[in-house]
């Protein structure tokens, strides 16, 4: 097996924290000596121990020699756990592979340094490109301290989300709606806007088996949502974020009682400010947000700048109608070249329908 073999075994490993070590990133470590498989771990649980650690534990045999394949740096400061860089010398591995470097400041190329200095060969870059996808979410977040935003929607090959009376369930089939609860699991909030919950009465939960629920956002300027929505029913149970400008003293406080957490932000055009609220979930380590909203939220989102990746799940269906909802509201751009520009789009087959997702790359609107 070669080298891109053993980073392939260990980016499954880094897999299985997925949704269980926000805001850390996903981490997978094996083990190899004399052309074996001796030892595989990942990082599982937010302050748990790292994969480098988890994979040394499960070894079978002696590490003198070993070769450690590894899909992000190894760390080499304190944090909630021992310097992985420490472990890696005590045990004699003698050869670091690495996926990516880490974009934390506490690590950057310090890790590599250290190892280099004591002996160790360390080759990187192996599986970059596969690497640094595993972790988008987490280099955007030590970067700039803000969540990375998903805005997710489903359509029909006509582009609706809805027909002309509003009716959306469903659009897509099994295998799509279980990406999403997929999602739901990987991302640590999800948002909505009020229009959503009004009209769809969503419960914005994880339904995998042993999945985690994200923390449960609404955008409701005006305080609307109503205390039999089931988002307010559940709010004992999984957080929920009612975020707004009304400053409606009786309902604020009925909706606290209730379990729900109020955010009153500065309102922009009448709208809540995303870009401050963004920030402020950032200092609640929110890394990551999961929008699946309407048309109006989407458009907002858009226009303040906080989305960083679109997934289009597309339906071979039609719903015609001119008054059936597209997924992007407002007033739209005035040209072609002033569109919101994304990168060419991954494709994802599932059952019937197909999956779009495309980063959003600088637009007219910003150069």
């Amino acid at each position: 097996m070669t080298d891109q073999d053993y980073m392939q075994l260990a980016l499954e490993e880094a897999w299985k924290g997925c949704g269980f070590v926000n805001p850390n990133p996903m981490v997978g470590a094996v083990i190899v000596k004399n052309g074996r498989v001796i030892g595989k771990g990942a990082h599982e649980s937010y302050g748990g121990p790292h994969a480098e650690r988890n994979a040394i534990v499960h070894c079978t045999e002696n590490l003198k020699d070993a070769t450690l394949y590894v899909t992000l740096a190894p760390c080499c400061h304190f944090g909630k756990t021992p310097p992985c860089t420490d472990a890696i010398l005590k045990n004699g591995i003698n050869r670091v592979v690495i996926g990516s470097h880490d974009p934390n400041p506490l690590v950057a190329e310090k890790s590599v340094e250290i190892l280099r200095q004591h002996g160790v060969e360390v080759t990187a870059g192996i599986l970059r490109k596969e690497c640094d996808a595993l972790n988008d979410v987490f280099f955007h977040f030590i970067r700039t301290r803000e969540p990375y935003v998903v805005m997710k929607y489903a359509m029909t090959m006509d582009g609706k989300i809805a027909t002309a009376s509003r009716k959306s369930k469903w659009i897509t089939g099994e295998a799509a709606r279980e990406k999403v609860h997929q999602d739901r699991k990987r991302y640590t909030a999800i948002m909505t806007g009020i229009g959503t919950v009004l009209s769809d009465d969503p419960l914005l939960t994880c339904r995998i088996p042993g999945g985690r629920n994200p923390v449960r956002i609404v955008c409701d300027t005006k305080l609307r949502i109503p205390l039999t929505a089931q988002l307010v029913k559940t709010a004992q149970k999984t957080r929920t974020i009612i975020v707004t400008g009304s400053s409606d003293v009786k309902k604020r406080s009925l909706l606290s009682k209730a379990g729900c957490e109020i955010f009153t932000l500065p309102l922009k055009d009448g709208r809540i400010d995303l870009k401050t609220l963004m920030r402020r979930l950032g200092e609640m380590d929110i890394d990551s947000v999961l929008m699946e909203g309407g048309p109006q939220l989407n458009s907002a989102a858009l226009e303040s700048g906080i989305v960083r990746k679109v997934q289009a799940y597309i339906s071979p269906k039609l719903f015609g109608g001119q008054q059936a909802k597209t997924p992007v509201g407002g007033t739209g751009v005035d040209s072609p070249e002033a569109a919101w520009h994304l990168s060419a789009p991954l494709i994802t087959k599932l059952g019937q329908d197909i999956l779009l997702e495309s980063e959003v790359t600088p637009c007219l609107q910003e150069l």
